[in-house]
């Protein structure tokens, strides 16, 4: 499902904060791992059900959630590691966290911004002068998705390489090649499409500007000074993920979730009752996101991270204004999903999600009521075809009124 694993809809996340009409069936087991740590008031009563029949409505095998309030944390852990096991999901397990990464790449473009080695008006062809309509491409409509660059992971041919071929190195040149074959969207400017192409283009740059490896820069910049120390950008030919962790998984092939992430009805139909198993896809190699979704992490690092990228600590005020002002403001319902530079909102959250081959995640921080939301599970998408972080956390902020 790679054409839509990192194409994170805005459209569809609006329903963040509307409720959730219920999903059929019953598979999919949920042994609960540790108790919550800090419970925040009665949110482990009032999150555990929530969690939990989310967990069967969508076969998912493991989750770990984690809530930040004024009161305090609720962090636990449910599920397996392992299909077909009683190995328990850990609250410190490690995940692929997708196009979570996305912000981390944005975050250092705006640093160079403010240093004064980038501008958000230059062109892209200033650094890249093979890419299509260059000249008319500004690095801020690149990370605002604005850029009209063709999505290379919507191309059948990518995801059937993915299938055949999971453990390729791909080479960011290479991922931008596939793209630039393709006709843009649209005119630069004149429309809204999610695109990983953008970003791996943002990465190749800022390595172009700093003359680092991005795993280097993203440690340097990021990491080290936040105290991430169970959040990793892997190097092109690592398709390893830091111990411990959960296996991640799939139903079906990049291929044929492609076009709709939903199986067909007699295949959901046996998922919820157990007989259709998903794939172990761990070991797919996520070179193929690159800068665009390749990060790893955890649940208290993911806590730690979102809230200076929301509220400040890692760009100076005034960059850090602009980025929030780059997101359009909530409607007076609360209603509203939108992009900025690299960064979305979802109702009352400013965050960002993450989906590809194994995994998906949510995070997410509510600077009026200073609260924390990071979900992360070990399936891309439900048999039904829904994300299952992004659908727990919609549960979570409608039903446990968060």
């Amino acid at each position: 499902m790679t054409g839509r694993s990192l194409l994170w809809a805005v459209i569809a996340l609006a329903a963040v904060v509307t409720l959730v009409t219920s999903a059929c069936g019953t598979g999919g087991g949920t042994t609960a791992g540790p108790g919550p740590t800090a419970p925040a008031s009665d949110l482990d009563t009032r999150l555990r059900p929530i969690i939990t029949e989310a967990m069967r409505d969508m076969s998912v095998p493991g989750v770990v959630v984690l809530v930040r309030t004024p009161a305090g944390q609720y962090l636990e852990a449910f599920g397996t590691r392992r299909v077909g096991t009683d190995e328990p999901v850990e609250v410190g397990d490690h995940f692929r966290i997708g196009s979570n990464t996305k912000t981390m790449t944005g975050t250092v473009v705006l640093q160079l911004v403010q240093e004064g080695r980038i501008g958000l008006s230059d062109p892209v062809a200033k650094y890249q002068p093979r890419v299509p309509n260059g000249a008319d491409i500004t690095i801020a409509q690149m990370l605002d998705m604005r850029s009209g660059l063709y999505n290379y992971s919507e191309l059948e041919s990518f995801n059937r390489a993915m299938d055949e071929d999971p453990g390729k190195v791909w080479q960011p040149q290479e991922l931008v090649a596939l793209a630039l074959a393709q006709p843009p969207y649209f005119a630069p400017g004149q429309g809204f499409h999610y695109s990983n192409t953008n970003t791996v283009l943002l990465g190749m740059i800022i390595e172009q500007i700093t003359g680092q490896k991005l795993e280097n820069v993203f440690q340097e910049r990021i990491f080290t000074p936040l105290g991430l120390r169970n959040t990793v950008f892997p190097p092109l030919t690592s398709n390893s993920i830091l111990d411990p962790h959960p296996q991640g998984y799939l139903f079906g092939t990049n291929v044929a979730t492609l076009a709709d992430p939903a199986l067909p009805p007699d295949q959901q139909a046996a998922a919820r009752e157990g007989t259709l198993v998903p794939n172990d896809v761990t070991g797919i190699n996520p070179s193929w996101a690159w800068a665009a979704g390749a990060a790893i992490s955890s649940a208290e690092d993911l806590a730690t991270y979102v809230k200076p990228l929301v509220t400040g600590g890692l760009l100076d005020a005034a960059t850090q204004k602009q980025r929030i002002d780059s997101l359009p403001p909530p409607t007076p319902n609360g209603i509203s999903a939108s992009y900025g530079l690299a960064l979305a909102r979802f109702g009352p959250m400013i965050g960002h999600d993450g989906s590809l081959p194994g995994y998906q995640s949510f995070m997410g921080y509510d600077p009026d009521g200073d609260k924390t939301l990071i979900v992360l599970t070990n399936l891309q998408a439900a048999p039904n075809g829904a994300q299952p972080a992004n659908e727990i956390a919609k549960r979570i902020i409608v039903q446990a009124q968060l």
